[in-house]
């Protein structure tokens, strides 16, 4: 119980004891090993004796590379072989290997010179004396103008390309003669029957002319039947 460190109480003023009694034999020593290396002043002066890669403490064991079946195929169809069976025996006397992971060449970083600045370059500041000025808004008023202008250039272009101008002899062969328009439809039984009381006008002459200024009054007039009071002149 008095070895439990969860089970103790932490002593007033001191820290906690986080660790373990250890029987002492003499010497300790934590950590990893070093290897005792068997040369001696002559391989030294002959010549370091290489150390064996499977001495090293991190040494990775070689795997077995693996066959590459893309290639084989790539190379069976250009030598002619399109069935299974050639194929087949195509792969019993060729063998192609796939490069082990972490053998290929890795492409080298360019050297940067040593001025080199990354991100994004600071936007200059906006004059002040532009801004009084407004010189932006002018510059953007004559812009607008320009491109209003080059608008109209072009409508007027495609307004004039495909006008057909009208001659006499068009206008003449257009031109319908008037017709005029029958009386309005009356049942049988009034045709007769169903005359006027007063007759005003004296003549059908008179009745026409008097209706023609009537029409041509209504320009003049307000209203949409050209009733109403006489308006002013319009430019």
């Amino acid at each position: 119980m008095l070895n439990n460190e969860l089970l103790l109480r932490s002593e007033l003023g001191k820290p906690k004891r986080r660790g373990y009694n250890i029987e002492h034999s003499g010497y300790d020593a934590f950590g990893r090993p070093n290897e005792k290396g068997c040369s001696g002043a002559s391989e030294a002066l002959g010549g370091w004796g290489t150390t064996e890669i499977s001495t090293l403490p991190f040494h990775r064991k070689e795997k077995p590379s693996e066959r590459d079946f893309i290639e084989l195929n790539k190379i069976a169809v250009s030598s002619g072989i399109v069935n299974s069976g050639e194929n087949y025996a195509y792969r019993a006397t060729n063998d192609v290997r796939r490069k082990p992971a972490g053998t290929q060449s890795k492409p080298r970083p360019r050297r940067q010179p040593p001025s080199m600045v990354y991100g994004i370059s600071t936007r200059p500041s906006t004059p002040i004396f532009d801004l009084l000025e407004h010189k932006y808004q002018d510059k953007w008023l004559q812009q607008r103008e320009q491109d209003e202008l080059a608008k109209k250039k072009e409508n007027t272009k495609k307004r004039h390309s495909g006008v057909v101008y009208e001659t006499r002899a068009s206008l003449l062969r257009t031109y319908q003669n008037p017709v005029e328009s029958g009386p309005l439809w009356q049942l049988p039984k009034f045709k007769n029957s169903a005359k006027p009381n007063l007759q005003t006008f004296r003549t059908k002459n008179q009745e026409g002319e008097a209706f023609d200024n009537f029409k041509s009054d209504k320009i003049a007039r307000k209203g949409d039947l050209g009733h109403g009071v006489y308006e002013s002149a319009k430019n």
